[in-house]
C-alpha cells in the first residue's frame, strides 16, 4: 500500500508541474514559421505562404470552438481586429474542429478573420503546441513578421484574452 501511495503522490506532483509548465516548442523565436495549408471555415485551402511578404500574421492555436475560454479569446481578437489590420497584420485561428464547426462558430460570434481546421492536429504538432496535462490542446499565439520569421510566442491556457495584448504589443514594436 505504501508503494501505491508513493506512486500516486509522485504522479500527482508530476501532473501539477506539467500543468503549469510550458513545454519546449518545436518552433522558436527567430525561426522561419513552417508553412502549411489547411481548410478555412468555408472549406477553401489557406496557406501561411499566402501572407508572406504582404502582412504580419498573428497565428493563434486554441483548444475548441464554442468553449468559454476560446469564445472569449476569439471575441477579444474580433474586438481588436481593426487595430490588427491598422498595424498591417492578419489574425488566423487554428483548432482541430471541422471547417463546418468553424463556420458556425465564426457566424455566431461575427468573427471577421480566418479560422483554420487542423483535424488530426498535424499543424499543432508541427509547431510544437503542447497540451495541458496531456489532455487539453494548448493555447499558444505566434506573431510572425512579413518575412515569415517568428517574432514572439505566447502560451497561456488560462489567460485567453492576454494573447491579444501580447500580440499587439509585439506588432507595434515591429512597426
Amino acid at each position: 500500500m505504501k508503494l501505491k501511495s508513493k506512486i500516486t503522490g509522485a504522479f500527482l506532483v508530476l501532473a501539477v508541474v506539467g500543468f503549469f509548465m510550458e513545454a519546449d516548442a518545436k518552433v522558436k523565436v527567430g525561426d522561419k514559421a513552417p508553412d502549411f495549408s489547411l481548410p478555412d471555415q468555408t472549406g477553401q485551402k489557406v496557406s501561411l505562404q499566402d501572407f508572406r511578404g504582404k502582412k504580419s500574421i498573428v497565428l493563434y492555436f486554441y483548444p475548441k470552438d464554442d468553449t468559454p475560454g476560446c469564445t472569449k479569446e476569439s471575441c477579444t481578437f474580433r474586438d481588436s481586429y481593426q487595430i490588427f489590420k491598422d498595424v498591417g497584420a492578419e489574425v488566423v485561428g487554428i483548432s482541430s474542429d471541422s471547417y463546418e464547426s468553424h463556420q458556425q462558430f465564426a457566424a455566431k460570434h461575427r468573427l471577421p478573420f480566418v479560422l483554420l481546421s487542423d483535424e488530426g492536429g498535424k499543424v499543432r504538432k508541427l509547431y510544437g503546441v503542447s497540451s495541458t496535462l496531456g489532455i487539453f490542446p494548448g493555447r499558444v499565439t505566434y506573431v510572425i513578421d512579413k518575412q515569415g520569421i517568428v517574432c514572439h510566442i505566447f502560451s497561456s491556457q488560462f489567460s485567453p484574452t492576454k494573447h491579444v495584448d501580447e500580440a499587439l504589443k509585439i506588432l507595434k514594436e515591429l512597426n
